[in-house]
């Protein structure tokens, strides 16, 4: 079911006690969203995080990734079982950094969305094109590739619970600014390549989110584009005005 979301991607930031601080006080600015809030603070928070989300509906946490196997000799890795014992409903997978910073591939995020649903939770797929690939206008099909190798090997009642997040690296700290009417090209695309895999019910029933430096000024602009079902915040979601104000911006 096609579902509007605005999730939080907290990164790299807050600690527990300020993180816990930021979720109180984004509860009592978000009063009855018209959609589903998802949180992904740091890994370390997930537990004390989501016990306050669970008071309140439409409220879900996640994580910002996990690991793509199930268990092992991983130093350092988190596997999507660890992340669903402590209360993880969603994971964040293929964010354009993993991408950049550790070389995450579209193989290793197939394997990532399909340990995350077996353990019961929802990725949120990532995809999203370079700056050289948008200039040489290559990029409905740069998206296509990350789909059809991470996740169109899934069966339709698996991709049924994917999210998928538009993120258009080109216009992330670049200088440059993706319009509306650019977001709303690549989520019709995005939608197009879905309904030629999985049908036009599926297609239409498929939640895209866009990625790409929204915030509480142009999120009503962006939300109002007939194929842009929410966003996925970064650095707007560590203010609770801001990440409030994007919350009412949904439709």
């Amino acid at each position: 079911m096609r579902q509007q979301i605005v999730a939080g991607n907290w990164k790299m930031n807050k600690t527990l006690e300020e993180g816990l601080e930021l979720t109180k006080n984004i509860l009592e600015k978000v009063e009855k969203p018209k959609g589903l809030v998802v949180i992904a603070p740091p890994l370390t928070h997930l537990r004390d995080v989501g016990k306050m989300l669970k008071v309140r509906k439409h409220f879900h946490l996640a994580a910002q990734n996990c690991h793509h196997e199930e268990k092992g000799a991983f130093t350092g890795e988190v596997s999507a079982d660890m992340v669903a014992s402590v209360g993880g409903e969603f994971v964040i997978i293929g964010h354009s950094e993993r991408r950049q910073y550790f070389k995450e591939k579209n193989d290793v995020l197939a394997q990532k969305v399909n340990v995350v649903l077996a353990r019961g939770m929802r990725p949120i797929f990532c995809c999203g094109e370079p700056l050289h690939i948008r200039e040489v206008d290559t990029h409905v099909g740069y998206v296509a590739k990350q789909l059809k190798a991470s996740l169109f090997h899934l069966h339709e009642e698996d991709f049924r619970k994917v999210v998928i997040a538009y993120e258009p690296i080109w216009a992330i700290g670049t200088g440059r600014t993706a319009t509306s009417e650019q977001a709303q090209e690549m989520h019709h695309a995005i939608r197009v390549l879905v309904a030629k895999k999985y049908g036009k019910t599926v297609a239409n029933d498929t939640t895209i989110l866009y990625g790409g430096s929204c915030n509480a000024q142009n999120a009503p602009e962006l939300f109002a584009q007939p194929d842009v079902d929410g966003g996925l915040i970064g650095g707007a979601s560590l203010k609770a005005d801001d990440f409030a104000a994007i919350v009412a911006a949904l439709k």
